[in-house]
């Protein structure tokens, strides 16, 4: 059986696969601190295929830049757990795919790697929404608590929930 937070996120995939599916819409992933969750949970549900275009899991800030076309230059100012770099994932992730919506997530999932400026815990998530040819993107900076599958977990929750937001 599932423990709740497995439930958890199949309740919000659900959500977020219904909302796709009925505005004709895919969405594409672009991780860093989840290694692939986000893309894991929402294509766990049956007919996946119908709203998930693809995913990219750039753990590396080469994979950042080779993949979906982060600026090194925005890496070194800001750090690979930024806003702007998120926003930069999230950007190159609609540029490479077909697909009308997208998240990105980096952040510090620990137990280890966190400073002063950017505790373990410290995750930025981006949306992006690509229409009529008109890209919009937004991020928000979240502090989770707990150990790495909890701040890893609380994510990808928030990812799908962010989506959710009208």
């Amino acid at each position: 059986m599932a423990d709740l937070a497995d439930t958890t996120l199949a309740r919000l995939t659900a959500r977020v696969a219904k909302r796709l599916c009925d505005a004709g819409q895919t969405i594409v992933t672009a991780e860093s601190c989840t290694g692939g969750l986000l893309a894991k949970t929402l294509t766990d549900r049956p007919g996946s295929s119908d709203y998930f275009d693809r995913g990219w899991v750039t753990y590396s800030n080469d994979a950042k830049r080779a993949e979906l076309g982060v600026r090194l230059a925005d890496i070194e100012r800001h750090g690979a757990v930024s806003r702007t770099v998120v926003l930069a994932m999230a950007r190159g992730a609609l540029r490479h795919s077909k697909a009308q919506v997208a998240v990105a997530l980096t952040g510090v999932a620990g137990p280890s790697g966190g400073t002063a400026q950017k505790p373990v815990g410290m995750v930025w998530i981006a949306w992006g929404y690509r229409r009529r040819g008109r890209t919009r993107l937004f991020a928000w900076r979240f502090q989770f608590r707990g150990g790495r599958d909890a701040v890893r977990r609380k994510s990808v929750a928030a990812a799908l929930k962010g989506f959710l937001v009208p």
